[in-house]
């Protein structure tokens, strides 16, 4: 049996932070810790008898706020100045409207997850420290290492942003996102009524989280088409993806994916009914597309890969399925949340096989 000789590909996995990128991490990270101290000291002035959590003026509030804006001020730099490490040669050649969009959805991304990350762990603290108040010195230390160690993992996150990281980032996003607005929305009963249910409460923080969420998920969706672009046309380039249509088709349908999520959180129910349910709709379209014209798009991909892709079309039929009045087994928020799931999840698994995609090992 005669075997194809395919070319080497570029290493896929994520690379580690070389030796200048650590190193100008822990000086930003040094950098942002004098700040949270300086930064510490005013809350604990001017905001005396704060307590760890619980409330919309915890010192978990000031620390979050805190945290998002180092990791605004440090993923926009990093972000632009990584375009000159190896590996990311490519997004120099990128229209400059574009990597302008990337770098919002990289740094807004970023700063989201910072804000919602810090404010969980205070909540978390502040129910293991209930009622502990927050003096003037500890104010200061825990800004320090706050705003330090936030600075610290965004710089190196973005100094190697991939695809596999990205995905990782917009999972992340999603879910922390999703949870903290279902911790933190003022009806608990919620999901009686549908998962959409939780943007409808105006000039409330679990609501501007929710919408938020799916409006900058879905900018980093667009964001994350192009890093799948460059992947799937170097993959085209070494022969291993073998319909030339698909590095401009999928990540096409990416781009559109995203915007129709970021539209979800642009409308709530409350405000275009719609308008909401056209753009959810529209969502789960193109991820059907995805999965149904996977085997022609995506040919040259590993067989797993299509198992795998089949396996999600079956369940998120059953979904369908089990949902429908005449058999009512799925409320309307289960089939939401389910539905939901399955898109990032497959998103995971397309990643990662096309991460591995034409390696050998």
């Amino acid at each position: 049996m005669s075997t194809v000789n395919v070319p080497p590909l570029p290493e896929t996995a994520p690379p580690s932070p070389g030796r200048r990128a650590e190193s100008e991490a822990v000086y930003a990270a040094l950098a942002a810790g004098v700040v949270g101290a300086v930064y510490g000291l005013l809350v604990g002035l001017f905001a005396p008898d704060l307590h760890l959590g619980g409330n919309a003026d915890s010192f978990g509030v000031w620390a979050a706020c805190g945290a998002t804006v180092v990791a605004i001020v440090a993923s926009t730099i990093e972000y632009w100045r990584s375009r000159n490490r190896p590996g990311q040669e490519w997004r120099r050649s990128l229209p400059s409207w574009k990597f302008t969009v990337n770098t919002i959805s990289v740094v807004v991304v970023h700063a989201g997850l910072a804000f919602v990350a810090v404010y969980a762990l205070y909540r978390v603290l502040a129910a293991g420290f209930i009622g502990l108040p927050i003096v003037t010195f500890w104010a200061v230390v825990l800004m320090a290492v706050t705003l330090g160690m936030t600075t610290w993992i965004v710089y190196l996150s973005v100094s190697t942003m991939t695809t596999q990281r990205m995905s990782s980032l917009l999972l992340a996003f999603i879910a922390i996102g999703t949870l903290t607005a279902m911790v933190t929305t003022p009806d608990p009963k919620w999901w009686t009524i549908h998962f959409s249910h939780l943007g409808t409460f105006e000039d409330d923080l679990s609501s501007w989280v929710f919408n938020g969420t799916l409006i900058f998920g879905g900018l980093l969706v667009t964001t994350f088409a192009v890093y799948i672009a460059n992947d799937m046309r170097e993959l085209a380039d070494a022969g291993v993806l073998q319909n030339p249509r698909g590095p401009r088709v999928v990540p096409t349908l990416f781009v559109v994916m995203g915007i129709m999520l970021a539209f979800v959180g642009i409308f709530p129910v409350d405000v275009n009914l719609a308008v909401h349910n056209l753009s959810a709709s529209g969502m789960a379209v193109m991820y059907l597309v995805l999965l149904i014209g996977g085997p022609s798009l995506l040919r040259g991909m590993p067989r797993t890969y299509f198992v795998a892709s089949w396996t999600f079309l079956a369940a998120t039929v059953a979904s369908v399925i089990l949902f429908i009045p005449a058999i009512g087994f799925f409320s309307l928020t289960a089939f939401e949340i389910l539905v939901f799931a399955l898109i990032f999840g497959w998103i995971a698994v397309f990643i990662r096989f096309l991460g591995v995609a034409g390696r050998q090992d």
